[in-house]
């Protein structure tokens, strides 16, 4: 029979540090220091109590702790001299069965990695699902952290301890993250549907994209809900209320993804909701409003260029006009709509009426590091950063490299190296504001040519309009007179000024309560990326709920990523939210 956290929250202080023999490698004194912080009233209070120890102790003994782990299929592991543990961990992820190649090719990273860092590589083999890497993704995970620098790699072998011990734990306890398996399931299967045969890109009414939002249709309906797919595409499930004249919460996100993008971008905020209302419908549980779950066509503006295509479809503000847009091969929107067999005169009828709604709460990956490096699973976002982008043209005078005196050259990327190095300045510093040149071109560039046209992307974003705008426009000044000082001519093109948008204080209050109901610290952060609740709070109060995002917080990428336990934690705040929404 499993132990109970009551039977831990009870025993004497030796007795649960015995209890949790082994949760943290030959490391006793961590389960003794967190002893003291019973009782806990979650699963994981008990955990974030464990991991505060480590945090506390200093680097000292976080390197001893580092050191009590066995190098991955090392001469411990061959010699049979691991831990009940590790063995069964090193086993599952099938190291015991490597083959003389791959034995050779981790004791070369083993060495290297103990050289540079002085402690040995540590990985969650199990992985984020739990159910064991294979040996190829280990190989990679270790070349690409020995790329890392010193500081970065002892909190990312800090967090690997603390997953294994998360994993230990839950065996320990018995616990099995139901609702987060599922989420990090369906993800795989609608992961592996992609326009590309490398990596997932799922760009608006593809096949790809047509066959996802088809089984997410497939999963509301088997989780109880009434489902439709309205003219631009977006999935909507609705899990109606006994009352019909109830109000409207409406939840989702989006399932389209950027090129090469990652699995759970968006799309969480989805498939969470879905195993949510799985339950309740399992359950027989009906909440005291309706609750509509909408999978939105399109957010990422891959294929034809604008973006926020679903959520301002519901909002209302949905642009007709962007109907003619054509994608790369000369295909309009229009014509991917009537592909599909969508109707796109129907687009309007797809609003929502602002006087029907509660209110629209978006669970997402978070897709930075900011809860990474707090240590927290889950955090509540304050507001979603406003951008301004712009397109800028430099144009100077192409010459001879040999024989164009470097005093007398107009030349248009050192230019435009300069301002790239403006926008770093003037970004840095202040809270929320960032600024990134993403795109760089030197048109018909040649390598023994002065260059006489450069172009650039320039993104601005900030939680604040005011920061932001007061950000861009001295960026702009400074880009002038570096262009006048080199004689280089600039243009700009406004491209997109998206203003800020604050959650909604009733609603944050009570992802709060939640959040701490859960056993996790309350941390208010904001969001830098743009997400649909920004279209959504045309029409209603918007909130969202951020998910810890691991491999140092990388997003649009294949490298995103996120665990069944943090997935699971996320579903459990959510539910709990509902449980005790207040409308006022």
């Amino acid at each position: 029979m499993s132990l109970t956290l009551d039977q831990l929250n009870r025993c004497a202080p030796d007795e649960f540090a015995a209890a949790l023999h082994g949760i943290y490698e030959h490391s006793p004194w961590i389960p003794q220091r967190a002893a003291a912080r019973r009782p806990f009233a979650t699963l994981t209070a008990l955990k974030q109590a464990l991991q505060q120890a480590v945090t506390d102790a200093g680097e000292e003994a976080q390197l001893a702790l580092l050191r009590a782990h066995p190098e991955l299929a090392g001469k411990a592991a061959i010699a049979g001299e691991l831990t009940r543990e590790s063995t069964g961990e090193q086993a599952r992820a099938g190291l015991n069965l490597c083959s003389p190649e791959e034995y050779a090719t981790l004791h070369r990273l083993n060495a290297a990695y103990n050289e540079k860092f002085g402690f040995p590589f540590i990985l969650a083999v199990k992985g984020p699902l739990g159910r064991g890497l294979t040996r190829q993704q280990i190989i990679d995970t270790f070349s690409r952290r020995l790329d890392n620098g010193r500081a970065n790699e002892l909190a990312e072998a800090l967090r690997q301890v603390h997953r294994i011990a998360e994993i230990r734990l839950n065996d320990l306890l018995g616990h099995v993250p139901a609702l987060g398996n599922q989420i990090m399931e369906w993800a795989e299967i609608i992961g592996a549907w992609s326009d590309d045969l490398d990596g997932l890109t799922c760009a608006y009414m593809t096949a790809a994209h047509r066959k996802t939002a088809a089984q997410l249709a497939t999963w509301m309906r088997e989780a109880g809900m009434d489902v439709r797919i309205d003219a631009v595409g977006n999935v909507t499930g609705r899990y109606a209320a006994e009352d019909p004249a109830a109000k409207t919460l409406m939840t989702g996100s989006h399932y389209d993804t950027v090129r090469n993008g990652g699995k759970y971008d968006g799309r969480e905020g989805i498939l969470l909701p879905i195993a949510v209302v799985k339950h309740l419908h399992e359950r027989g549980e009906r909440l005291p409003f309706h609750l509509e779950i909408v999978g939105f066509a399109e957010e990422e503006g891959v294929r034809f260029r604008s973006t926020f295509l679903g959520s301002n479809a519901i909002a209302g503000r949905f642009d007709m006009s962007l109907l003619e847009q054509k994608d790369a091969d000369g295909v309009t929107m229009r014509a991917a709509l009537l592909d599909a067999g969508h109707d796109p005169d129907e687009i309007p009828f797809a609003a929502r009426r602002p006087e029907d709604l509660l209110g629209f709460v978006e669970v997402h990956i978070e897709q930075g590091p900011v809860l990474l490096e707090r240590g927290l699973p889950v955090g509540v976002v304050s507001s979603i950063a406003g951008s301004c982008r712009y397109l800028i043209e430099l144009t100077g005078v192409a010459s001879h490299a040999g024989t164009t005196p470097m005093g007398m050259r107009r030349d248009a990327a050192t230019a435009a190296a300069e301002i790239i190095l403006a926008v770093e300045r003037r970004c840095s510093g202040t809270p929320s504001l960032v600024g990134t040149v993403g795109q760089l071109q030197v048109p018909g560039g040649s390598v023994n040519v002065v260059p006489g046209a450069c172009r650039f992307s320039l993104d601005v974003r900030a939680a604040d309009d005011a920061a932001r705008d007061a950000a861009v426009a001295d960026i702009l000044r400074d880009a002038e007179a570096i262009c006048t000082r080199r004689g280089v001519g600039m243009q700009r093109e406004l491209l997109l000024r998206a203003a800020a948008v604050p959650c909604a204080p009733r609603l944050m209050t009570q992802l709060a309560e939640s959040t701490r109901r859960a056993g996790v610290e309350v941390l208010q952060l904001s969001s830098g990326a743009g997400h649909d609740a920004m279209a959504m709070a045309a029409i209603t109060d918007v909130a969202m709920l951020f998910t810890r995002c691991g491999n140092g917080g990388i997003s649009h990428n294949p490298l995103e990523t996120m665990t069944a336990d943090d997935a699971e934690l996320s579903a459990r705040v959510f539910l709990d939210f509902l449980r005790h929404l207040r409308a006022d």
